[in-house]
């Protein structure tokens, strides 16, 4: 086999740099401006007046700044709303302190009556959306596809992980191709690891929403197991002065990085409707726009790989998807995002030439040779506290792998070292790299004890 990947360690891919980090520019350059007006908010006056009184009936928030924050709305716009509901006899203004924007309002009889009729369409009450037209114009243009990446930050960025040229290439010009691309290989060759290192290659923060608006339904985006905040500079002094302020519905985030596995269905990749709470929450392909999406064991799936695959062939094609409203009506989002699939299988098993033509790349990742064996050996060991040595080394590849007919994996050394530093720990002895350990190790983690003594005792008959 040809040498691919080794991991010197485990782990997850480390992430893009917080916003500190890349100057307090980056971050307001990354995130809109505030909306002054509530008609700039781009969203039905409707939907953000009844959505002010499901806050205040839900949280039993009054206070005008307490309400900015939580709908993340400027004090000076939201003031301005809360008069049109006070016009509607909704609200009304229970006490005004001495400084600007220091209001406590109550809602009426009417108002509430307003509130339970709109939680009882839906239960929403977090920060206000932003429409699905703003989503998808801040989506390209902050597309995963303009970071652009060359040899030599391909190379500074994977240089601790064991990886063949011709390989790290591969993947280097897949990341600008914007194609799905495929990894395969027998399990444990390090396809998966590899896969959450082009994380590594994810530069400057996106902003997220917490919410999109369609058609008067609400989505939920920001999740976050999926979405990493990062540092970003306080907003501008003055609460009432939004001049010079981002729009607190995003969340200036890294480039998210989604994996899912097994689990995966086609139904997971619809919007996910809540009838209880009356909204959706976003599907994963969704919620890895801007950053990238993983798809591991490819083929384990109770859906069909073929049903899987064909469900990303316009995605994959066009750079967008559409999506269904439980009213039956459609519309389109952008599919922003590196697809990769990692899977044990050959490529002509996965689909036909029509869905493997649209993954652009397909690469192989194998066996790995024996100095770089030898590299992750030693990594392994000095992470664990194991004594590594030489002769260790060379009677674990010589009289173990070749005699038993085991390929030179990227994640056996790792596994192998582990085993036998809980071993140690549990007899009390040194953790090395020792022909009793390793020979522990070996059959412990190969289920070959059984069989080595049934050949021993057969031998022994004979």
């Amino acid at each position: 086999m040809t040498p691919a990947l080794a991991s010197p360690t485990p782990g997850t891919a480390p992430r893009t740099p917080t916003a500190s980090s890349l100057g307090e520019s980056t971050p307001r350059l990354a995130m809109p401006p505030a909306p002054r007006t509530p008609e700039e908010t781009g969203l039905p006056l409707l939907l953000l007046g009844e959505l002010v009184l499901k806050v205040m009936n839900q949280h039993g928030i009054t206070h005008l700044h307490e309400l900015a924050a939580h709908m993340k709305l400027s004090v000076a716009l939201l003031e301005s709303l809360l008069g049109s509901l006070r016009k509607e006899a909704l609200v009304e203004v229970r006490r005004r302190g001495a400084l600007d924007g220091d209001v406590l309002y109550d809602m009426t009889q009417t108002g509430r009556g307003r509130a339970a009729d709109a939680l009882a369409r839906n239960l929403y009450s977090g920060p206000a959306p932003v429409p699905v037209a703003a989503y998808t114009a801040r989506v390209l243009a902050q597309s995963v596809g303009d970071m652009g990446v060359t040899r030599e930050r391909m190379a500074q960025s994977l240089k601790d992980v064991v990886v063949r040229t011709e390989v790290r290439d591969q993947l280097g010009a897949a990341m600008n191709s914007q194609r799905g691309i495929l990894l395969y290989g027998p399990p444990g060759s390090g396809k998966t690891y590899l896969c959450e290192q082009m994380a590594r290659l994810l530069q400057d923060p996106v902003a997220v929403p917490h919410a999109v608006e369609v058609g008067g339904e609400i989505i939920r985006v920001f999740d976050p197991l999926v979405h990493k905040p990062v540092h970003a500079p306080a907003p501008g002094a003055s609460g009432l002065d939004n001049r010079s302020r981002v729009d607190e519905r995003w969340v200036l985030c890294e480039r998210p990085v989604v994996i899912t596995g097994g689990e995966l269905t086609l139904e997971m990749l619809d919007l996910i409707f809540d009838p209880r709470a009356g909204y959706y929450q976003a599907p994963p392909h969704f919620k890895a726009n801007n950053g990238m999406f993983l798809v591991d064991d490819l083929g384990r799936q109770v859906v069909s790989t073929r049903q899987l695959l064909n469900r990303w062939m316009i995605p994959m094609e066009q750079h967008h998807d559409y999506l269904m409203l439980r009213n039956g009506s459609k519309f389109c989002i952008p599919f922003d995002t590196l697809l990769f699939f990692s899977t044990n299988l050959q490529p002509a098993d996965l689909g036909d030439d029509a869905f493997l033509r649209r993954i652009g790349y397909k690469i192989h990742v194998g066996e790995i040779g024996r100095d770089d064996y030898r590299r992750i050996t030693v990594e392994a060991c000095h992470r664990l506290g194991v004594r590594y040595s030489d002769d260790g080394f060379d009677l674990l590849v010589d009289a173990y792998h070749r005699s038993h007919d085991r390929p030179l994996l990227a994640c056996i050394p790792r596994d192998l070292v582990s085993q036998i530093a809980s071993h140690a720990a549990y007899c009390g002895d040194e953790p090395a790299l020792t022909r009793a350990n390793i020979d522990w190790a070996w059959h412990n983690y190969f289920a070959s004890r059984a069989q080595a003594g049934t050949a021993a005792s057969m031998e022994g008959k004979a």
